[in-house]
């Protein structure tokens, strides 16, 4: 119990500190880019001064959805620009939300998990308690999985799109996160600190709760490992790699965004490729973010006044 505590309020102090730091140093520029493999570099599509955040890529290939001062934007991808999605009386809408495979259908974050139709309109509530934050939706669009803090711990909880009883997938003491489905069904991939510091982990998508007796590792330490998504064609794995020693998930930090190859063999004896280096964190993959063909994903990078190492 002790240790649960401790990892709990390092945790509340580490949000407090990315608070504070956000608070002193709000980034100047946002900018939306799109890294692609087939030139292994990155095209930034939009640049605003609007804090934009945690890019979803639609199932049509055509839009990505940001969020924005408690709102929700599309971005046309031919030409981009952010244009508001209604979310009725729902104004706090933060970066986690998601699309459901088929397109047709919103997940937004907010104290409860909520569902919208993908045009926009009134939305209905998910989850009957909060904190609960989206972040996988699985591949038969049936399922949802999200973080959320029950008692004094942060685990993964799965519920119904209709609602109901959530259940338990991670029950260890350590703070989980990030949890994102396989596209074959099988695996859910999340964030973990359980060994001391974030790394990256999995359980299988299905069986007896919780499934930490399952779990596997996938990217060990020295640096701290934040927001796993598999891609579409199940044989990559973007992630972002925070420094050593980071607390949470802080914005305002030289991040990378890395690599690792699920269809190469043992995964914890791959070196981790190195996709881009910049200022972000918090808000620049907090959510799924590939495009359809896996052929490349968008991420949000920011200008500060100031960038703390």
């Amino acid at each position: 119990m002790f240790v649960a505590f401790r990892r709990s309020l390092l945790l509340t102090l580490g949000c407090l500190l990315a608070l504070s730091v956000y608070g002193q140093n709000k980034p100047t520029r946002s900018e939306l880019c799109i890294y692609r493999f087939a030139t292994g570099a990155s095209q930034c599509i939009l640049s605003t001064d609007q804090h934009i955040e945690a890019p979803n890529w639609t199932p049509d290939g055509k839009f990505l959805i940001v969020n924005s001062g408690g709102k929700l934007y599309e971005v046309p991808l031919r030409k981009p620009a952010l244009r508001l999605i209604p979310t009725g009386e729902i104004a706090n809408v933060n970066n986690d939300h998601g699309v459901s495979p088929d397109g047709k259908t919103l997940v937004i974050s907010a104290g409860h998990m909520y569902l919208a139709p993908r045009a926009g309109g009134t939305p209905k509530q998910v989850t009957d308690e909060r904190p609960s934050y989206f972040h996988g939706w699985s591949p038969d669009g049936k399922t949802l999985s999200y973080c959320a803090k029950r008692g004094d711990n942060f685990d993964i909880y799965e519920i119904s799109v209709n609602g109901g009883a959530e259940q338990r997938v991670t029950a260890h003491p350590g703070h989980e996160d990030g949890s994102d489905y396989s596209p074959d069904g099988k695996w859910m991939y999340f964030n973990s600190d359980r060994n001391g510091s974030a790394e990256i982990w999995r359980v299988p998508a299905k069986g007896a709760f919780p499934r930490d007796e399952s779990a596997e590792l996938v990217v060990a330490g020295p640096r701290v490992e934040w927001f796993p998504h598999p891609s579409p064609n199940g044989k990559l794995l973007v992630y972002l790699s925070y420094p050593t020693g980071t607390t949470g998930h802080p914005a305002n930090k030289r991040v990378e965004l890395r690599l690792i190859r699920l269809d190469g063999g043992k995964l914890l004896e791959q070196t981790p490729r190195v996709l881009a280096v910049f200022t972000g964190g918090q808000g620049t993959i907090n959510v799924n973010s590939w495009a359809p063909d896996s052929a490349a994903f968008a991420y949000v990078r920011y200008e500060y006044p100031q960038t703390t190492r």
